[in-house]
This record gives structure tokens, C-alpha cells and sequence, in this order.
């Protein structure tokens, strides 16, 4: 299975990939940010000066030859010394990121590093944090400066003081999962402290999260692809990319399931980057068994008895969307009460403690119903149910539009939400 296939890319065209992703996403400037990566041949390919970072093409990517003559029709970014005198301290690392992303800027500029205690994968996707004093731009000490913090450490993501962050990776994947995490982490952590105070998990809950996850899937290698569960393999990777093109899943991170028959169903796999999905990824589970040769979600399980105790759920979508996660990191009850359209489709959202997820905990299939169709994860995830794929999207998004409108609220003044009377005529014209 494949994070997004870099291997068989030339590195001009993994860069062109992630520069877009990472222009599209808003995760940097026209000017701003670069991308580099360094071969086989101790050749470094790095995104140019001075040229339009959402307009960029194959053949605007620059060659730093070993030697340091450079082939292309640009001058290389005005930050490369910081990517070389990374690579010359640090030969694991092999592609490199730097951009301006808004969270992480915000934490640069008030000299803090964001604690990726905030959800459990964050710590192990992150690794260790450095932090470089301020440099100008493009000058020989700045990259002294970075290449310091990585130098004899494991430190994979440096802060940079009033400037924004600096990521390496094993390969650009690698580097640009670590850097969507960390900005997620940030914003996260940004929305939450817009409604009250984040609570961060401990090492001990996060190495539980990890001990907890079934490792053995039981395999059918009797596989059949009849047209309508090949229709629902593409109807999954559409709401995939689409849930990912709104910022609502971060590519590392996001499941999506729905029943084919009985309880057999299809769900989305581990270790594929959301935005690049293709049906052809999506494991069929029969039987309780999962497509030979697939690695399904981490989640299959949850799905799984979800799916055997709510005959009503046909599809099921668990992600983390950002402004969700404020109120799934807060303890702040997340009052649907905002506007009718949001209590109609959602009606009360209950928030669960970290470890109702856990592999054996039935807290989640036995609470959720059709007048409870989503609930919280403390630090974890949210997780919505509906009958078609379509509906629990828009239950989805509904959701998120909604807590992004309460957390854009708090800095107003006190929330008022629509009240008890309104909500009965609410439940009697709609529910009824």
C-alpha cells in the first residue's frame, strides 16, 4: 500500500504535487515557502525564486548539482543554504519543507512550540520539536541556526522565530504528513483556547491508544468485485477527496465506511494519502475478514460492531475536523443549538472520554441512534452516522460549519442559542 507513490516520481514532480497541495490549502503564500529533495546522486532539487508558488510547473524546479552548478532556468529558492546545511548535518533525511502555514507563524510569534499531546497520533507522526532564535532570511546564520537543531538529534520539525517552520522527511511524503500534523496541532490548539482551555493527553494514554489497536486482521482471499460494490468503492473515494479538498480530513488521517450487505462493508485503508485515494485502494471486509493484501483503517474495528448493534447505519464517517476538535478538546459542551438546520440534522452531540474508541469498548455502537447519530471523542476524532454516504457528508459538514461559527462567536460576546420551545417546535414539524 502506498502514501502517495513517490518513489516511482521524479523528484520535479513530487514537488509540483505537494507545493499545489500546500498552496491550495492555504498553508502558504504566492512568494512564500520552499520544497527541496535530495537524490540518490547527492543532487538536490528545490522550487525556485521568486515565482508563483500556485502556478508552478515541472520544469520550473532547479538542479543543485553535487558539484553546486545549477541547472535550470531559475535561480534556486533564496532559502536553500538552511535545506543543504540540513541534508550535510543529517543523512536520514531526505526531502525537506518550509512554508509560512498561519497556526504555526502564530506559535512562532509568540515563541512557543505547539504540544502535539493534543491527539494521539500527532506524537509519533511529529517527532521532536525544535526551535531556531531569529534569522535573516536567506543568510548563512539562519541556516547555521536550523541545521543546529537538527544536528546529532532525532528533532524532525523546527519552529523558526517570527518566521514559521521547517520539516524534514525520510521522503517528501514523510515530510508533508509531518507538516500538515503539526499545523493541525496548532489550530487545533488555537480554536480551543478561542472557547476555553485545551486538555492535552499523556504519553500513558497515547502509548494505551496505540497498545489497544487489533494488529491481526483475519484475511478472505475468495475477493469478488460485483458492479454495485465497485459503485460504492468510487462513491467513498469521491467523499474522500472531497472531505480532504475542504479541509475536513488532513491526508493522514480520516475513515469512511459503508455497508455493502449485511454486515459486510467497505472502508477506507491505512497509509494512503487522503487526496490521492483511488478505488482501488478501498478494502472490502466479508465476513469479518479483510481484502488479502489491503491493510484497512485502524478503526475497522469500531466500525465493524457499529455496524452489527445499528441494522439503521449504513455508512459512517470518523475524522477530525478543526473546529470540532476545539470543543473535542476543551470539555466545552458543542451546543447544536446554533442555528435550526444544525439541531435538525444533529440534534445533541455527546462527547465521550478519550478511550471509549478502545478495541472492546462498546460505549460508542450502543449510544449512537437515530436520534443520536455523532458524538465526540475527547482528543481524538468525531464520528457521524447516517443511512447514505451523502447524508452523514452533510452531517459532517453541517457540523463543522457550525462549531466554526460558535468558535467564530466566543470573541463577540455571550452565545445565545435557540431555546427550549424552539427546539420542541424544531423536533414536533421535523422529527415527528
Amino acid at each position: 500500500m502506498r502514501q502517495l507513490d513517490v518513489e516511482m516520481m521524479h523528484p520535479r514532480v513530487q514537488i509540483i504535487k505537494v507545493i499545489s497541495r500546500i498552496y491550495r490549502d492555504g498553508m502558504t503564500t504566492t512568494s512564500g515557502g520552499n520544497i527541496s529533495i535530495l537524490d540518490d546522486n547527492g543532487d538536490i532539487w528545490v522550487t525556485p525564486s521568486a515565482v508563483d508558488k500556485g502556478s508552478l510547473r515541472e520544469d520550473d524546479i532547479i538542479c543543485v548539482k553535487k558539484d553546486g552548478t545549477i541547472e535550470g532556468k531559475h535561480k534556486p529558492s533564496s532559502e536553500f543554504p538552511f535545506h543543504k546545511a540540513i541534508y550535510e548535518v543529517r543523512p536520514d533525511i531526505k526531502a525537506v519543507i518550509h512554508a509560512h502555514p498561519p497556526a504555526l507563524v502564530s506559535f512562532s510569534i509568540v515563541r512557543e512550540i505547539p504540544d502535539t499531546n493534543i491527539i494521539p497520533q500527532a506524537k509519533e507522526v511529529c517527532g521532536k520539536i525544535g526551535y531556531a532564535p531569529y534569522g535573516l532570511p536567506g543568510s548563512q546564520e539562519l541556516g547555521v541556526s536550523i541545521a543546529k537543531q537538527f544536528d546529532g538529534s532525532d528533532v524532525m520539525a523546527v519552529i523558526m522565530e517570527n518566521h514559521g517552520t521547517v520539516l524534514g522527511g525520510a521522503d517528501l511524503m514523510d515530510a508533508y504528513t509531518r507538516f500538515e500534523t503539526l499545523e493541525f496541532c496548532a489550530h487545533t490548539i488555537i480554536n480551543a483556547k478561542a472557547i476555553g482551555e485545551p486538555a492535552l493527553l499523556s504519553n500513558e494514554q497515547i502509548q494505551q491508544f496505540e497498545d489497544q489497536i487489533p494488529h491481526d486482521v483475519a484475511r478472505n482471499s475468495e475477493v469478488s468485485y460485483p458492479s454495485e460494490e465497485r459503485a460504492i468503492r468510487q462513491e467513498i473515494v469521491d467523499i474522500v477527496r472531497r472531505a480532504s479538498d475542504q479541509g475536513l480530513m488532513i491526508s493522514s488521517y480520516g475513515t469512511v465506511s459503508v455497508r455493502w450487505k449485511d454486515n459486510d462493508f467497505l472502508i477506507t485503508p491505512s497509509h494512503v494519502a487522503r487526496w490521492d485515494i483511488v478505488p482501488d485502494d478501498i478494502v472490502q471486509i466479508k465476513g469479518g475478514k479483510a481484502e488479502e493484501g489491503k491493510t484497512p483503517s485502524r478503526a475497522l474495528a469500531l466500525h465493524q460492531k457499529i455496524y452489527e448493534l445499528n441494522p439503521h447505519i449504513n455508512s459512517i464517517i470518523l475524522t477530525q475536523p478543526p473546529h470540532l476538535m476545539a470543543y473535542g478538546t476543551t470539555g466545552v459542551k458543542f451546543d447544536v443549538r446554533t442555528i435550526p438546520e444544525s439541531w435538525i440534522f444533529l440534534q445533541d452531540v455527546p462527547c465521550l472520554d478519550f478511550g471509549a474508541h478502545f478495541y472492546g469498548n462498546d460505549s460508542i455502537p450502543n449510544l449512537l441512534s437515530e436520534s443520536v447519530p455523532s458524538v465526540l471523542i475527547a482528543n481524538d476524532s468525531f464520528v457521524v452516522t447516517g443511512d447514505k454516504l451523502l447524508q452523514t457528508f452533510d452531517r459532517l459538514e453541517v457540523a463543522e460549519f457550525s462549531a466554526k461559527s460558535l468558535v467564530m462567536a466566543a470573541p463577540l460576546g455571550k452565545l445565545v442559542p435557540i431555546n427550549d420551545e424552539q427546539v420542541e417546535n424544531l423536533r414536533k414539524k421535523f422529527l415527528s
